[in-house]
């Protein structure tokens, strides 16, 4: 496919990865669709790089959205990669049902790929049909803005285009393409592939890659290393410091990054439990809420494995040497961990009794069956006990919590304010995703996920006239809630 040469403006690509050799990637056009139709086009996002929202949404933008047309500069290709699912390597998989068009340098110097997700079959599809459906797309445009507009590191959504084509799952469904904006799509899985193949000449294009572009102060390998590490523990920490549970983290779904990827079947955690799943395919709790720290440190491990022939010479001197920085990733996470929950809980200095104090109240939230969001919440407005059953437990802990904070210089004002800044009033609930889902798939109407995104995007700020997507799901129906990977 020839690029558009008509298209009215053009994307400033500067390709970088599709200058690696051919064995990175496979070089292919989208899969055009039969009647492309606008969705929703991220406003701000799109200025924020460069873009013109108005070209976007105009009919050669929507084709090139949909894969249509090709935006002059872009080189499309489908990126290889292998990983663990569920603990199992696959020495293949890759970019089955995606195309990266290119890199786009943003207003403020980062540099981002823009891929089209959902856009038709690949060499690395496995027999599948390399499509999206309408649910997954639109369930991966809420979720991740959701979660940077609470602060975390994630992959983008800048548009989403229905395709005037079904795409054939247990039913029938829309399909659609989605636009995703990553700071890269390089995964753990990357390195996995050329490792798979002791291909160390490609391990180290790629790793000389990825530190020019991530982390240019690194230094040697093993800083490659230890800076992956360091943004993966920051990473999952801040999951679960608002209740994110990730639901398949695979080798080929952790971004080298730092960033959220892959958004198929994630949740949040309404009550808090540790042991929460929802995914469908996870009938071990391998991605458990609680189990997230476990497997990040894993997957790592799986990282480290790869950098071993760069490393060192010696072998030995090697496995010493990752295995001495992985070790740092338990510590480093726990930092993070805590110094999120001092700030959930209004503290700005630090004592030694801080992290029992905050593991005494998630005890009491496991055992009452707790929102998790909301007590957080309401813990700064002092209306957190009528959410306990049994509030003698709360009670006892609160008078504990209270002596704490009156230790603190900060009035009770700045201290509401602090904690209203860092835990949300408005979290992607479950049983409101799925019901702006419904309304999109079933009755063609979109207001629910245009207004659902709306509070999403200001998850901090508290306001009445949605009042009821702060609460929490009702009846067994909305509570056993069940996700699934949209493939």
């Amino acid at each position: 496919m020839p690029p558009d040469t008509s298209f009215p403006a053009a994307w400033p690509f500067d390709n970088s990865y599709a200058r690696l050799p051919d064995r990175f990637y496979a070089r292919l056009a989208p899969t055009p669709v039969r009647a492309p139709k606008l969705i929703k086009i991220n406003i701000p996002l799109a200025r924020q790089l460069g873009l013109d929202p108005d070209v976007l949404a105009s009919p050669a933008g929507v084709d090139m959205l949909a894969g249509n047309s090709l935006a002059p500069g872009s080189e499309p290709i489908a990126l290889a990669y292998a990983g663990h699912q569920f603990g199992n390597f696959v020495p293949q998989l890759g970019d089955g049902r995606a195309v990266l068009l290119g890199e786009i340098v943003d207003r403020g110097g980062v540099r981002r790929d823009i891929q089209l997700k959902g856009s038709g079959p690949t060499p690395f599809s496995r027999r599948g049909d390399g499509r999206a459906a309408l649910g997954p797309v639109l369930r991966e445009y809420i979720v991740s803005e959701a979660m940077a507009a609470l602060g975390i590191p994630t992959t983008r959504s800048l548009a989403a285009v229905i395709t005037g084509e079904g795409v054939v799952r247990e039913e029938i469904l829309p399909g659609a393409v989605l636009t995703r904006v990553a700071s890269s799509h390089i995964r753990v899985g990357t390195f996995q592939f050329f490792a798979a193949r002791g291909d160390t000449e490609a391990l180290k294009l790629l790793a000389d890659h990825v530190i020019a572009r991530h982390y240019p102060d690194a230094g040697s390998y093993r800083g490659l290393f230890e800076a992956v590490i360091a943004r993966q523990a920051e990473l999952v920490a801040k999951w679960l410091l608002v209740g994110f549970v990730h639901g398949v983290m695979n080798t080929d779904n952790v971004s080298i990054a730092g960033e959220t990827i892959d958004y198929g079947p994630c949740a949040f955690m309404d009550a808090y439990n540790p042991e929460t799943v929802f995914s469908s395919i996870d009938q071990y709790g391998r991605y458990a809420y609680g189990k997230q720290p476990e497997i990040a440190a894993w997957n790592l491990a799986r990282f480290g494995e790869t950098l071993l022939p760069l490393m060192s010479d010696d072998k030995d001197i090697a496995i010493a040497e990752a295995n001495e920085s992985l070790a740092t990733f338990s510590g480093r996470f726990a930092r993070a961990l805590l110094t999120g929950m001092r700030r959930k809980l209004g503290l700005f200095t630090e004592q030694d009794g801080d992290a029992a104090l905050a593991q005494e109240l998630l005890k009491i939230l496991a055992d009452n069956g707790t929102d998790y969001t909301l007590a957080f919440r309401r813990l700064s407005d002092g209306t957190a006990r009528g959410l306990f059953e049994e509030s003698a437990a709360f009670d006892s802990w609160n008078a504990k919590w209270l002596a704490r904070i009156a230790q603190e210089p900060q009035d009770d004002g700045t201290r509401r304010a602090a904690m209203q800044a860092v835990n949300p009033a408005y979290i992607p609930r479950n049983h409101k995703v799925e019901a702006a889902l419904a309304a999109a798939i079933q009755d063609d109407n979109y207001a629910p996920f245009e207004e659902l995104l709306a509070v999403l995007t200001k998850p901090f700020e508290e306001r009445p006239q949605y009042a009821a997507y702060a609460e929490p799901p009702s009846g067994d129906e909305q509570r056993n809630y069940r996700t699934y990977c949209g493939t």
